[in-house]
């Protein structure tokens, strides 16, 4: 490698930072394990969720069902109460008997209304209960996986640690404008915001470079040439 002064240093500032984004993007991937626990919960926790609205609206028509049904059998006792002090005659027994058979066969629809919704309730407080058990038994798997995952990435910033602190050694010796320039040009280019001239060719984008663009680039000074189609700096290595 031939002596390119800042600009080798800032070459390894690149490598460093492609080693950094490598270790960025391992510690952004979740395992497979981890994301199939948290998939299982998620959707444990939702069904869980709908099955309890739906429980609870059950639960809200019985409750209404049931005060409807205690105000009819009310209202058939009070009316047998009437008839036995009042019906003197026939025509009052049968009035009276009239109504008393009208509310009892009202109060046997809701009991026939209600029968269905209590099993569903049955049915829906079961399979709440067996959501929140295979809740409960999912959650220290979980707990164990999310451990896992938090040394996993701890341990990849551990790993980096020596390159960062290399890097910002290394930036502090180079201009501060190229390296903020070069960290614009390598967030708009891919990561790359240094590229090696190779048989006269840019590798950043394989342009043709020109020969006065190449000899200039060759000296290693600042500010850093460019390569004219792609934008990136230039850097002649070995």
């Amino acid at each position: 490698m031939s002596d390119t002064g800042p600009l080798q240093s800032l070459y390894r500032v690149q490598e460093l930072d492609l080693e950094l984004d490598r270790l960025r993007d391992e510690e952004a991937s979740v395992p497979d394990a981890l994301r199939a626990a948290r998939a299982q919960q998620e959707r444990l926790n939702n069904d869980l969720e709908d099955t309890e609205i739906t429980l609870e609206g059950t639960e809200k028509q019985i409750r209404g069902l049931e005060q409807d049904l205690l105000g009819t059998r009310e209202q058939i006792t009070r009316a047998r109460e009437e008839q036995e002090k009042n019906a003197f005659d026939a025509r009052a027994q049968s009035q009276y008997g009239s109504r008393i058979q009208m509310l009892q066969e009202r109060a046997e629809e809701m009991e026939e209304d209600l029968a269905p919704l209590r099993e569903r309730q049955r049915d829906l407080t079961g399979k709440a209960g067996g959501l929140r058990g295979e809740h409960r038994a999912l959650r220290p798997q979980l707990e164990e996986l999310e451990a896992q995952d938090e040394a996993r990435i701890q341990g990849l910033r551990d790993q980096g640690e020596g390159a960062r602190q290399e890097r910002a050694r290394l930036v502090a010796g180079i201009d501060p404008r190229t390296v903020k320039e070069y960290d614009l040009i390598r967030k708009a280019k891919k990561g790359l915001g240094l590229v090696e001239i190779r048989g006269g060719r840019c590798t950043g984008c394989n342009v043709m470079l020109p020969v006065n663009v190449q000899q200039k680039a060759a000296q290693g000074k600042l500010p850093p040439v460019k390569c004219p189609s792609c934008g990136r700096f230039l850097i002649k290595l070995g």
